[in-house]
């Protein structure tokens, strides 16, 4: 028979590891950690990135880290959304030709020379690992593909793209065609005036439209 006493002593019962608040990374620290890991990913690419590598770059402890991102897929697309400030501001010089080439400066820069080369580094791994690929496009890719679409309307709203342009195809373009452009070698020209180029001569007359 159970005494008093006995229940007395009984343990207390252990809240589950599982459902325990866990300790997150935040504010100036968080961005080292992001910023050690784009330095990282620059240097060695993504497959022989580890997130070891990025806590001794960061001078974090390794627990930190894997309490706050479990794999390096989501560490690595953390660290692309928060590139140059995180999401994209939408161009508005009031023309599509404007506001093209404002892709490509420090305000916006979705179009930035270092950003465009880390797609690039990414691109094939992204096609072999699913998660990388689900979370960059989800995180980086996304606010940015929004942010042309936007612009797009704007200058379709304007009257400076006919009715009938598929506007997703035109946001790829410049992207397509500078992405193409470094993977297959650097650019004998300076990157803005490659940007420029491509604009005025391949995306411009395409947004005339079948009737232009």
């Amino acid at each position: 028979m159970t005494t008093t006493d006995d229940a007395a002593v009984q343990p207390t019962a252990v809240q589950p590891a599982a459902t325990r608040p866990r300790p997150r990374v935040s504010g100036d620290r968080e961005q080292e950690i992001l910023d050690a890991a784009v330095e990282v990913l620059r240097e060695v690419g993504y497959d022989k990135l580890t997130i070891d590598t990025v806590a001794a770059r960061a001078r974090a402890s390794k627990a930190t880290l894997y309490r706050r991102w479990t794999t390096k897929a989501e560490l690595v697309a953390d660290a692309m959304s928060h590139l140059d400030g995180g999401a994209p501001a939408v161009p508005d010089t009031g023309t599509l030709r404007g506001d093209l080439l404002a892709l490509t400066d420090d305000k916006c820069g979705i179009l930035d020379a270092g950003q465009m080369d880390l797609v690039c580094g990414l691109s094939t791994a992204m096609y072999r690992d699913q998660a990388l690929g689900a979370a960059l496009r989800d995180r980086f890719l996304e606010p940015r593909r929004q942010t042309v679409l936007t612009m797009l309307e704007r200058a379709r709203d304007r009257g400076e793209i006919a009715a009938d342009v598929d506007l997703e195809l035109i946001g790829q373009l410049v992207p397509a065609v500078v992405m193409f452009r470094l993977s297959f070698g650097a650019p004998d020209e300076p990157f803005a005036a490659l940007v420029e180029r491509i604009v005025d001569q391949v995306v411009l007359p395409a947004v005339r439209g079948a009737r232009g």
